[in-house]
Order: C-alpha cells, then structure tokens, then sequence
C-alpha cells in the first residue's frame, strides 16, 4: 500500500512509538560490549519495549524469529540474532527495530562500534553514513520529491567514496512496516513520488567501504556485502509537514 496521510490520533501514537523505540536502541547500543552475543541484545531490548508498553514489530513479521535485526561487519541488514554470534572489539554493529503502538508502525537503525574502532575508516564510514541520513531528513518536506532525498543522501557518501546498496531502500511506514513509495539512496532531484504533509517515511541509507553488492545467506535473512567490506546501516521514522519534517524515532 502507499503511505497514507496520517490522522492527528495517528501521528500522536507514532510519536509515542518512536518515543520507545528511540530508548530501546539507546539501551542496546549503550550496552553492546566484548562478550556479548546477537541474541543478548534482541532480548535486552524485548525486555526494555516490554517495560515501556509497546510491541516488536520485526519478531514474526514474514517469519523473522526475533525482535532486534542485529548485522555485524559485513552484514548489511536482516542479521538474526544467535546466541553463538559473540560481539568482538572494534565489530561494527547496526542494530534495526520496530515498535507497534495502538495500532501505528514506527522503524529505526543505528550502527555502534564495540569498544575501540579497528581503524579511522571504520568510524569515518559509521559517521558518514548517520550524516548521509541526515542530509536525506533535511530534504523532507511538503512537496519534496523522493530523488531529492536519494541525491542528497548519495552526494555524501559518494563523496566520502562508500558503496550505497542499492537492493534495499527505505520506504513508507506507519500503517504497515513497508509501505510505498521505496526511497532509495541515490537519485535525481525532482524526481519520483512527491511528498504530501501528513505521510510518514524511514530513511534509511546503508553503506559500505567497498562494493555497492549485497547476498542474501542461505538463512533467506541476513544480507551481507559480497567483497566482505563492512557496512553501516542508520534510520529514523520521519513525518513531513508543511514546512519540513518532524523526526519521529529521536
């Protein structure tokens, strides 16, 4: 379905989704340590959304097994989580969560480096990355067509000489966890799906330090880099308005 403008009841309760799901990943991500697993993560933040009141989106969504995607180095998105998947110092790792509140879908990224970096390209590539979605959110507003967000968020990680994967884009959410339009990470301003006060859509650039070109694993989830780079995934849930945006998973 194509991302509908949404209620005020509706933008209220995905304010308040965001809301939790934006203290889950700070809980996640602020405890994510050598030693730990995938798994230990997932249920560290099924533990924190269940506190809060609200429901994973991503656990049975298609069959997926778990609450938090958990992608290390490598792997792009979709990473299940495993208790025998051990974070290691300097892993990169993109944690991506979803939070259903009465009834509305909100949806998030963020990438974390476990401990000390490996090296200055790895914290350039996870910095780049969350910058290349913020130039993407700035590009919001009424009016603003979905190319607008994919050329500015290529033109920094272009710039900064990264692969943008191009099989996974962002896309609309709020009724549904992926709704249209698509709104890939590379484009041509003024073109595609104009945007309208009221929807709501995630933005979501991935990034690599080599090639653009992902697999899927013989898991039918986990996406991974095919040259072995490593990658960084950032999103947020963003509702347009007459005059710009609103980030609703801050």
């Amino acid at each position: 379905m194509t991302t509908r403008i949404k209620s005020s009841a509706e933008i209220v309760a995905m304010r308040e989704g965001g809301a939790m799901l934006a203290q889950v990943l700070r809980v996640v991500t602020e405890q994510v340590k050598p030693g730990m697993s995938t798994l230990d993560l997932s249920r560290l933040a099924d533990t924190k959304l269940t506190k809060l009141g609200g429901k994973a989106a991503f656990k049975g969504y298609q069959g997926f097994p778990e609450s938090l995607c958990v992608s290390v180095n490598d792997e792009v998105v979709h990473g299940i989580p495993g208790s025998d998947h051990i974070f290691k110092a300097g892993d990169i790792v993109s944690c991506d969560f979803g939070v259903i509140h009465k009834g509305m879908i909100t949806d998030a990224a963020v990438s974390v480096i476990v401990g000390q970096p490996l090296g200055a390209r790895d914290l350039e590539l996870v910095n780049v990355t969350k910058k290349a979605m913020q130039r993407g959110i700035e590009a919001v507003k009424a009016g603003a067509h979905i190319g607008d967000i994919g050329a500015a968020v290529q033109k920094v990680l272009d710039g900064g000489g990264y692969g943008i994967v191009r099989e996974f884009v962002g896309h609309g959410v709020g009724h549904e966890l992926h709704e249209e339009p698509g709104i890939p990470n590379y484009g041509q301003k003024g073109t595609g799906f104009i945007l309208k006060p009221g929807m709501t859509i995630a933005i979501e650039p991935m990034s690599t330090t080599g090639s653009h070109q992902v697999y899927i694993t013989e898991d039918g989830w986990t996406v991974k880099t095919r040259d072995g780079s490593r990658s960084a995934h950032f999103e947020h849930t963003i509702l347009v308005t007459e005059d710009g945006y609103e980030i609703l998973t801050a």
